[in-house]
């Protein structure tokens, strides 16, 4: 997610000769990035755990307020790790950079180099709604190694990030097939 209130050129400290002919630097080889925006099913998911956090927070000072620590502790930890949880919601999907692809999923994250992967195409098959237990028809960005089983699907049009956008699941399948065609010298689509 870009924050270009965070950048040189919108830094008020910044001379105003160099505001005007800075430019940006070019990402390094380490620069992973998303190449599609986060769909809001996922953000209110992710803002929805964020606020049940900040409930048990509140409450953690109102049981440490009334002298039962332990019991503050626990309940701190537990806020902890519901802000951990939603801030890997967040994290989670696709990331490309020069260097290769990266597949980060809520517990593990799976990096493979451009040269090791053999096909991305998008294709018809039965996928999850929402991530949930039904299985509708729809589109499935597959991944497949050169060596080794295709990658577990992550990026369909009915996950939470294209549920109801299915342009800008088309965008983000064209892009990555792009970057895979550009740095892996693979064919595109199936």
């Amino acid at each position: 997610m870009p924050l270009p209130f965070l950048a040189a050129e919108h830094d008020p400290s910044a001379s105003a000769s160099a505001q005007g002919n800075a430019a940006l630097p070019h990402p390094s080889q380490d620069h992973w990035r998303r190449p599609y925006r986060l769909g809001p099913w996922r953000v209110a998911i992710a803002a929805l755990t964020l606020l049940i956090a900040a409930y048990m927070l509140i409450s953690a000072v109102i049981i440490a307020m009334a002298g039962t620590v332990t019991g503050a502790g626990a309940t701190v930890v537990a806020a902890v790790l519901t802000i951990a949880f939603a801030l890997r919601l967040l994290r989670m999907g696709i990331w490309v950079s020069p260097r290769g692809l990266r597949r980060v999923g809520l517990l593990f994250t799976r990096t493979l180099r451009w040269r090791e992967v053999a096909r991305v195409s998008t294709v018809q098959q039965p996928v999850k709604w929402l991530g949930l237990p039904r299985s509708v028809q729809g589109q499935a960005l597959r991944i497949q190694p050169r060596r080794g089983e295709p990658l577990r699907t992550l990026l369909t049009d009915h996950n939470t990030d294209f549920l109801g956008r299915p342009e800008a699941f088309d965008r983000a399948t064209d892009v990555l097939e792009a970057w895979a065609a550009e740095h892996g010298g693979l064919a595109g689509r199936a």
